[in-house]
């Protein structure tokens, strides 16, 4: 009864709403505030209610072929009739290139297909709530799989129900493609082109491409739209990345030993799986099966070899290649998104992998705000989509991507490109729209955001039960002192472990949403409380005036907000090795004051200056933009840390250079340390 009920509901907001929707409308419904008003009201009534037609139709295992021969497979699906039979009326296409497999896309979309049992998980999972319980971490997971998030990574029926064919293609050497996975570098960006021009020519297709996906999936849709193939007309990548050896691989020159691993063994894993299917109906691939045997487990010899050699010119020539600024590997994967000309959605989260990168590709994009957007919630990796779908909240994400496609492979004119253009998730606060974020030329006169230095100092802040408790003052100390901090495992319970597992052991609220465990072995700097309430809005960048007992060091420096019971949330991290510590002037941005707001690294082993023992050693940290708000009688902090594990782990031949000595922070008034950050209101500092 409940569920009829909702679908009566929205086949009558549906009948109402939908008129004022498309192209011939005299005006664009108003798109107001985070959850869209009463446009946002119709994407959701849109994409839940009844549809144009009543199945969908699958070709599975389609071939495609490359133009160096190599053969992709993809399932192909349309809209289809009472009967099953697809529809004959060309329809706009959405790409999805996937190295997990379409195999678990398909497992995916049968899960969330089956009548009555599909939609009772999914209320289900939407109305769990552990919030303000030690388990509210299990709630963000829950509601991201009730948000829309899985139709985003998989397939959306209901999309396909409206007018759309969904074509899901495994990236070569993965799934049941041919060739040697080639992890995101160019003969795969070209094979993305390729499956584009593919698609637009195809009998079903009306030759107007979109592209979705989440991770992986995400990043290949930046990838292509910068090479501008003619079909491709919109994209909707949640939690991208552009500059991958700084969002994931080595962020600063520490290895991301976290995800890597296990990012690597679920794709070789997976791409071993063979087609059962054409194993039994005598069609098996002979030529799929000889390239798997070629390259079985890609990468997984250099991880090996980072970890076993000890001398940088010794390591495996690819690993040199993808930690070396100039090679040709490593400039496949450093995007460029000023290059991208389509429509794009960016969604990404404050602890996602990829959060350095996500308001850069926004930012960058040279479109008018409404055609690119940017929406931002207090999420990790694998739980985008956990705060949405109810008043005063986004639609979901599945509710977003349809009406995005709407408009630009539709022509309906939804209201979608007036929505935000940037919808954030204010942490400490709730959701905001707003014109502009962490734009290096325009964020501080928008949002009268300035930046300004807060300095380290070795006064006592009472606040911390850390292994130095300093302060963080508004005018610096003219007092010099060095503070000791020695690399440790207290990291492994931190929110930056649960970064580096995608947002697996975001679980551990004590951990995730809690440093003060991980401070226990951190310096920590704190401020006095602000008077009223504060806002960070904006890129973020630590100095730190350091010494080395070794020929390098491994620093870790997170923002946090600290409550009055004392609980210390990280807003935002960042780390580098202090051989590594050149800055790329070029690509990097600075405040009003003159101070790095974005110092970015060059993070290039043929940029190595190792450190020489006891002498002083200035390092500007990088750390991702951030919207947070700091309520009357909240502290900001500077953790200091001289490690990260689990997260990050220096390679063998940096970590022996370190010698896992202590490390130091040189507090002195003629080179101070600082983070610039950039705030607005009356903290009263």
């Amino acid at each position: 009864m409940k569920h009829a009920l909702r679908v009566t509901v929205a086949a009558v907001a549906t009948a109402v709403l939908v008129p004022f929707l498309t192209s011939g409308a005299s005006a664009a419904p108003v798109a107001s505030g985070p959850d869209g008003g009463a446009a946002g009201a119709a994407w959701t009534a849109a994409e839940d209610g009844p549809q144009q037609f009543p199945n969908v139709n699958i070709q599975w295992d389609v071939p495609i072929i490359m133009s160096d021969g190599t053969v992709l497979k993809g399932n192909v699906y349309r809209p289809a009739d009472a009967a099953g039979r697809p529809i004959d009326t060309p329809t706009p296409t959405v790409v999805n290139m996937t190295p997990y497999t379409k195999l678990v896309s398909n497992l995916a979309d049968s899960a969330m297909s089956i009548p009555g049992l599909s939609d009772a998980l999914i209320e289900l999972f939407r109305q769990i709530d552990l919030s303000g319980t030690p388990l509210s971490g299990v709630t963000d997971l829950t509601k991201a799989f009730g948000g829309g998030e899985l139709r985003n990574f998989a397939v959306d029926r209901q999309l396909i129900k409206s007018g759309y064919t969904q074509v899901v293609v495994d990236v070569r050497g993965t799934g049941f493609s041919q060739g040697v996975w080639d992890m995101l570098r160019e003969r795969e960006q070209q094979d993305t082109v390729e499956v584009i021009d593919w698609a637009s020519r195809q009998p079903w297709s009306n030759g107007r491409i979109g592209m979705n996906g989440i991770s992986y999936s995400g990043i290949n849709q930046v990838q292509v739209a910068e090479k501008q193939p003619p079909a491709l007309k919109a994209i909707f990548p949640v939690v991208p990345g552009s500059d991958l050896v700084n969002d994931v691989l080595a962020p600063g020159g520490g290895f991301g030993f976290n995800f890597i691993p296990l990012w690597l063994t679920a794709i070789n894993g997976l791409k071993l799986l063979p087609d059962l299917a054409s194993v039994v109906n005598g069609q098996f691939d002979t030529q799929w099966l000889a390239d798997r045997a070629k390259d079985p487990l890609t990468f997984m010899d250099v991880l090996l070899n980072v970890y076993t050699t000890t001398r940088i010119e010794d390591l495996d020539p690819r690993a040199k290649e993808l930690l070396t600024g100039t090679s040709t590997a490593r400039e496949g994967w450093l995007g460029d998104p000023s290059k991208i000309q389509v429509p794009t959605f960016v969604t990404g989260g404050w602890h996602d992998l990829f959060t350095y990168s996500e308001s850069k590709i926004y930012n960058e994009i040279p479109l008018p705000a409404g055609q690119k957007q940017l929406l931002m919630g207090n999420t990790y990796h694998i739980n985008s989509g956990n705060e949405y779908g109810k008043p005063g909240l986004p639609p979901r994400l599945d509710v977003l991507q349809r009406a995005w496609f709407d408009k630009w492979l539709k022509g309906i004119d939804n209201g979608i490109d007036n929505y935000g253009p940037v919808t954030l998730r204010q942490q400490g606060g709730g959701w905001i729209t707003t014109d502009s974020f962490a734009d290096p030329d325009a964020a501080e006169a928008s949002h009268d955001a300035v930046h300004r230095r807060m300095y380290l100092s070795a006064d006592r802040s009472g606040t911390a039960n850390s292994l130095y408790d300093g302060s963080l003052l508004p005018q610096a100390s003219p007092d010099s002192a060095r503070l000791t901090v020695a690399p440790g495992l207290t990291t492994l319970c931190s929110n930056d472990a649960a970064q580096g597992s995608a947002g697996a052991l975001s679980i551990i609220d004590g951990c995730a949403k809690d440093s003060r465990v991980a401070e226990t072995n951190g310096l920590t700097f704190t401020s006095a409380p602000v008077a009223d309430t504060t806002t960070i809005s904006g890129r973020i960048a630590v100095r730190l005036n350091t010494v080395q007992d070794g020929a390098d060091g491994y620093w870790v420096t997170t923002v946090n907000d600290v409550a009055p019971d004392g609980q210390s949330t990280v807003l935002s991290s960042g780390q580098i090795m202090a051989s590594l510590r050149e800055v790329d002037a070029a690509n990097s941005s600075k405040s009003a004051n003159g101070d790095y707001t974005d110092p970015r690294a060059y993070t290039s082993l043929d940029r190595r200056q190792p450190t020489v023992p006891g002498q002083e050693t200035t390092l500007d940290i990088a750390l991702p933009a951030t919207e947070a708000i700091l309520k009357p009688g909240h502290r900001l902090r500077v953790d200091v840390f001289a490690g990260n594990f689990p997260k990050g782990l220096p390679v063998l031949p940096m970590l022996l250079d370190t010698g896992l000595k202590p490390q130091h922070v040189q507090l002195d008034p003629n080179r101070p340390s600082f983070v610039n950050i950039p705030l607005r209101g009356n903290s009263g500092w």
